[in-house]
């Protein structure tokens, strides 16, 4: 059954922890929408250039059935937005028990739900205490799965993080 897939992501985003999950979904025919504070198109840390779908304000989380936040700068820049749009459409997928895959600094857009509390994750380790403080068990290992949360630590996780994403969505 074809999902419907919210990624948010703004600016310096680390461009492969896009690409590569987003081939991934679109591979197993699910529908991957790119949505950014204004619509426009992201500049990833890599050079990459990728066109938004929508703005987050002309958006619903209803709408979808799972989330990806990549890492780079964008989701400290994400936590940044004056109306905080993204963590509460974070919000709606844990809430909501739909999955939600981090990955890098992704996880640390999620602070900002203050939903974080006793669940297991892993991150890069420069946002490691960030986790740690708004209540998350933080383990350093290349996949942790926490009932709808999939985390990951780096691009060199992807295939473990891809594979988890396969195996999700097709629940």
């Amino acid at each position: 059954m074809t999902k419907n897939i919210a990624v948010i992501m703004t600016d310096l985003v680390e461009d492969i922890e896009y690409t590569s999950p987003k081939e991934t979904m679109e591979q197993e025919g699910h529908k991957v929408d790119l949505i950014s504070p204004e619509g426009k198109t992201v500049e990833g840390k890599k050079g990459g250039q990728f066109e938004s779908d929508h703005a987050i304000g002309d958006v619903s989380a209803s709408d979808y059935d799972a989330l990806l936040i990549p890492g780079g700068f964008s989701p400290d820049s994400l936590r940044g937005d004056k109306e905080d749009r993204f963590g509460k459409f974070a919000a709606h997928f844990l809430e909501n028990d739909k999955p939600v895959f981090a990955i890098c600094h992704g996880p640390q857009l999620l602070v900002d739900t203050n939903l974080l509390k006793d669940r297991h994750v892993t991150s890069v380790k420069n946002v490691k205490n960030d986790l740690i403080n708004a209540g998350a068990n933080w383990d350093d290992k290349a996949l942790e799965v926490c009932g709808n949360l999939v985390t990951s630590r780096t691009p060199a996780d992807l295939d473990e993080f891809n594979g988890e994403i396969k195996r999700q969505l097709a629940q």
